[in-house]
């Protein structure tokens, strides 16, 4: 009898899922379910090229209709899974209509938190295509914007509609931006940029009211203090997609729990991967979900060939890594970047460029923040992997760039 694979969640982990399969010659039938009414496009771009101009919403999709065509999948686009029936291997979609399989892939991602104070016309969150391009309209029109959330979305979206010459108030309860990312330290360096980008910040400050209409939106702080805008973006973080595992009697903690291959313990024949999986992690010593894009492309690969050799599967241990694009500088980061950098790398002849290092001074390197500097984060990438002592990485990389501070 032909097998029959079953993914849920048509963005990158899933699309990466059917891809991987056929790579390793699965010769099943593969169907792809996916909540939004559109083929699989890349995410990423959104805060950035598509809310710029700078790229059609349309030319951020992952395959083309021939590469879809050619993977020989079934798509069930606009389609929601309700719920999972490990013991009969079956899912139930909106409808009523039940999906059998011998394997399922969990690949549902993550959708944006919704806004405490509501989303009053002329606020947005940001997650979809569709989100882009209404928001898009918007920040066409100019003048204010007030971004809540000092995230790594929210910090592109600040940058971007800078440089589309709006005034751009950025507000969040900590005392730095993409702190959660980067540590306090680093977070202290990349407020300096987006002030000296003219970006007001707000740190350290709550919103308890957001209330108003599109061109006069009113955001209340924790302070006193009102700031008027045309638009508000709410970036408050996101949630898994997880809800319609309830019931399952598979285990759910902030994600799907899955071992290090991405296999789900007591759901036979179900995998996981992308935003919504928490795998276990063999050099952490603990189960992570990792928001990061190349995560659920790696996660893809294992999982595939799982599934296709079940009797030989593989693991994972990966270097988590996360990037963003920020006023022409990207910023990237490997590993763990927790609390004050042992180490910071930086030449006062490029300014807003620098390297910081994480680790305990006589022990292995474990995170790094690189801020236009791609060849730390190659270097530290690997040295990461490889156990590499934060002593060595430093001498990696002083010789084309002066210590300070």
């Amino acid at each position: 009898m032909t097998r029959h694979t079953v993914v849920v969640g048509a963005s990158l982990g899933g699309l990466r899922t059917v891809q991987a399969l056929r790579a390793a010659g699965y010769a099943g039938r593969i169907t792809l379910v996916g909540d939004e009414p559109e083929p699989p496009y890349d995410r990423p771009p959104l805060s950035k090229g598509v809310l710029s101009g700078d790229r059609d919403p349309a030319a951020v999709d992952l395959a083309t209709p021939a590469e879809l065509a050619a993977l020989d999948v079934t798509l069930l686009l606009g389609r929601t899974a309700q719920r999972l029936d490990p013991a009969a291997a079956g899912i139930v979609l909106d409808g009523g209509e039940r999906l059998g399989f011998d394997d399922l892939v969990v690949a549902t991602g993550t959708r944006a938190r919704p806004s405490p104070w509501g989303l009053p016309p002329g606020a947005h969150l940001l997650r979809t295509r569709a989100d882009a391009v209404a928001l898009r309209a918007d920040l066409e029109r100019g003048g204010r914007l007030v971004v809540v959330g000092a995230g790594v979305i929210g910090c592109e979206v600040a940058a971007t509609a800078r440089g589309l010459g709006l005034e751009v108030t950025l507000v969040d309860p900590l005392d730095a931006p993409m702190v959660r990312v980067v540590g306090p330290g680093v977070g202290a360096l990349l407020a300096e940029l987006h002030r000296a980008n003219g970006v007001r910040t707000r740190f350290g400050s709550r919103v308890e009211e957001l209330d108003g209409d599109r061109g006069g939106l009113r955001v209340r702080l924790s302070g006193g203090e009102v700031l008027d805008a045309d638009t508000v973006v709410v970036g408050v973080g996101a949630e898994p997609n997880d809800g319609w595992l309830a019931g399952s009697g598979l285990e759910i903690r902030d994600g799907l729990v899955c071992d290090a291959s991405g296999r789900v313990a007591g759901g036979t024949g179900v995998h996981a991967v992308g935003d919504v999986a928490r795998w276990w992690h063999p050099r952490r010593g603990e189960h992570l979900r990792l928001e990061h894009w190349t995560s659920a492309g790696e996660q893809a690969g294992v999982v595939a060939h799982s599934i296709v050799h079940p009797d030989d599967p593989r693991t994972l241990s990966p270097v988590e890594y996360v990037w963003s694009d920020q006023y022409g500088r990207t910023v990237q980061v490997a590993g763990r970047a927790e609390g004050l950098p042992a180490v910071l790398l930086r030449d006062d002849a490029e300014p807003g460029r620098f390297t910081a290092l994480f680790g305990d001074p006589d022990g292995p390197l474990t995170g790094l923040v690189a801020v236009g500097r791609p060849r730390s984060t190659i270097v530290g990438r690997r040295g990461i992997a490889a156990g590499a002592s934060l002593r060595e990485t430093v001498h990696a990389l002083r010789p084309r760039t002066r210590a300070a501070g």
